[in-house]
């Protein structure tokens, strides 16, 4: 049946609207899709960029050099070393343990190492590098390199590694490396990401922990692409981080060197300072240890000879140890008079051998007295009654106030551990830790440096330095850091009268030049080195009234660890002052025999920045001297150990 035409028309005008709905709805939804796309495209282009590069993208971060540690010549006295490693990361590797066994069979492991391993492995990321054998040879190294398709997720490292080429010679002033523990993480508010990589090693003690931020550097990264599964592909880009700043001390490698030698198996301390700077010249602790032990990871075979052996090696006996400073405290008791006016020029004090006071008596250690002595000969013969006197009349609050002003009693700041503060007691002090009342007889132990009073070897260094300038010397260990010099410490004057001072110093003058002085025997003769010094002997035990009366025990007679501490302190020249000097020894008996040798040969070695000379020595004395210094284990040239010949 034919359409009429009018038929015909309304159909295809039908057709066409459809057409045009359906043409306008198709539009409409290319219109939406392609502002869908310009959104996704342009406007968050970059966010979605930025999450398909983090998904395809690993950053890893770089460890940068550790700051290299010179002496004030730029000796080295801790450096980086090559050192091989494998490891092994955990997403790789598949199954752990199966991987470590197979390890094992192709370098040395033990059981421990495994052991850590598998821990370490277990507590990081599993794209984290782990150590699993660290300073291996270079032939263990290849063998893993070889058995590399068998080993997956194993590969060898080369690496840089802290080493203290001058082994004992600085342990105590530098310290150790090791690697970031939980305690040390603990311990900071914002710790470095640098210390999340495993096995990163700081410092531990010593200037290494002190300066560790400076030492450490700035950090690296690189850019790695990873596949689907967070494989490594290829490493796209890298930039160095920056090392860390090198640091020169004030310390004289070579001096440093003799001190140790000089010291031996000792257990002693000595400092010696530049008391026109306050630069410390050599600070040693005897016996002491090999810090590379610590940075391989010591064995409890090594460990515990350290940690039992009754000298203690571990223990920085010149700035933590604290020793009852025994007579080289009386130049204190002697400013102190002497600035209250309770010391005349000429006054002289009776020393029967003993003073009572509160019907006790105290003893002065010659026991027949030293009859009328002025203040010079009281030091020189180093009478205890002479200072038992002047304490007196002076009154503890006076001498604790001279002892700090000297510096005792007073926590140095260098970048060194467990500095130790002292102790200079006063009225207030005991009242406060003992809630007791001061005593007078507390005021006369403390006048000899016996009671309360408790002093460390870089504080009798610094306290010598003080008497020897008139002015507030501070010690100074960083000479300068990445090549920019410390700033000296501003030097007042101490505000002691000149005179007063000059007294004090003829006193420890006589002390080594006197007929009768102490330390006659440890003179130095060469006139432009002659020194002034003050001997020490510091008891341990109480020495009853029954055996004063029989006869006190010689040392020599006590078991070791019995026996008074010997201690010394001086500066030379005596005319233009240039080094200061303290030396404890532990349980060495008297100052005289024991310290004052030692401190000699220290000061000349400063002096003269090497051997001491011979020509210092009185000539009765020269052919012993010059065998001992021969036996000596000093450094060769190069500072490496000694020779055989000379050990």
């Amino acid at each position: 049946m034919r359409r009429s035409p009018k038929e015909t028309e309304d159909s295809a005008r039908q057709v066409h609207r459809r057409s045009l709905l359906l043409g306008g709805a198709m539009t409409a939804m290319f219109a939406v899709l392609g502002a869908r796309m310009r959104y996704l495209s342009v406007e968050q282009g970059d966010q979605f960029k930025l999450l398909a590069e983090e998904n395809r993208i690993s950053i890893r971060l770089l460890p940068p050099t550790r700051g290299l540690i010179q002496d004030r010549n730029g000796k080295l006295l801790a450096g980086n070393e090559q050192n091989y490693r494998v490891v092994i990361t955990r997403e790789d590797a598949g199954d752990v343990n199966a991987v470590l066994s197979k390890l094992a069979h192709v370098i040395p492991l033990t059981e421990d190492d495994l052991e850590r391993a598998t821990k370490e492995v277990k507590r990081n990321s599993p794209f984290a590098p782990i150590t699993v054998a660290d300073r291996v040879t270079w032939e263990d190294l290849s063998k893993v390199a070889l058995n590399a398709p068998s080993l997956p997720g194993v590969s060898p490292e080369v690496g840089l590694s802290r080493v203290y080429p001058r082994d004992v010679d600085f342990a105590h002033v530098l310290g150790y490396v090791g690697p970031v523990s939980e305690k040390d993480l603990a311990g900071m508010e914002t710790p470095d990401p640098l210390l999340t990589i495993p096995k990163f090693q700081i410092g531990k003690i010593g200037v290494e922990r002190w300066m560790e931020d400076t030492l450490r550097g700035r950090a690296g990264t690189k850019r790695i692409e990873v596949n689907a599964v967070g494989r490594v592909m290829r490493e796209l880009e890298r930039e160095e981080g920056d090392p860390g700043a090198d640091i020169r001390l004030t310390i004289n490698a070579d001096v440093q060197n003799f001190v140790q030698a000089r010291l031996g198996d000792e257990a002693a301390s000595a400092v010696v300072m530049d008391v026109q700077t306050g630069d410390i010249i050599a600070i040693v602790s005897a016996p002491s240890f090999d810090p590379n032990l610590f940075v391989r990871g010591i064995s409890h075979t090594d460990y515990n000879q350290l940690t039992q052996n009754d000298h203690r090696p571990l223990a920085n006996k010149t700035v933590q140890g604290l020793y009852p400073p025994g007579s080289t405290f009386k130049m204190i008791t002697a400013l102190a008079g002497l600035k209250d006016g309770v010391i005349a020029v000429d006054k002289h004090e009776s020393c029967p051998g003993y003073l009572e006071v509160a019907d006790r008596r105290f003893h002065c250690w010659k026991r027949s007295g030293h009859g009328k002595v002025n203040l010079e000969r009281a030091l020189s013969e180093s009478c205890d009654v002479f200072f038992y006197e002047i304490a007196q009349k002076v009154g503890i609050d006076k001498i604790a106030e001279m002892g700090r002003r000297l510096g005792l009693g007073v926590r140095h700041d260098i970048p060194m551990s467990a500095i130790a503060e002292g102790i200079m007691p006063n009225k207030a002090w005991k009242a406060e830790k003992h809630k007791a009342e001061w005593r007078i007889g507390d005021t006369i132990n403390a006048s000899i440096g016996q009671g309360y009073v408790l002093t460390s070897p870089l504080q009798l260094a610094v306290m010598t330095a003080r008497i020897a300038t008139g002015r507030e010397i501070k010690p100074r260990l960083v000479h300068a850091i990445d090549g920019k010099v410390v700033p000296i410490a501003d030097q007042e004057s101490l505000g002691i009268d000149a005179i007063a001072l000059s007294k004090v110093r003829a006193g420890m003058y006589s002390v080594m030049n006197a007929e009768r002085g102490t330390a006659k025997s440890s003179r130095i003769v060469d006139e432009a080195l002659k020194w002034a010094g003050k001997t020490g002997t510091s008891q341990v035990r109480n020495i009853s009234a029954a055996e004063r009366a029989r006869g006190v025990i010689a040392n020599e007679q006590l078991p070791w660890d019995r026996r008074d501490h010997a201690l010394f302190v001086g500066f030379a020249p005596f005319d233009n002052p240039r080094y200061s000097v303290s030396v404890v020894v532990e349980h060495g008996g008297g100052g005289s025999t024991a310290a004052a040798p030692i401190a000699r040969d220290v000061i000349l070695s400063a002096l003269s920045e090497g051997l001491p000379p011979l020509t210092a020595y009185p000539s009765s004395q020269r052919n012993r001297i010059a065998s001992m210094l021969e036996k000596l284990p000093l450094r060769n040239a190069d500072g490496s150990a000694p020779s055989p010949s000379r050990s």
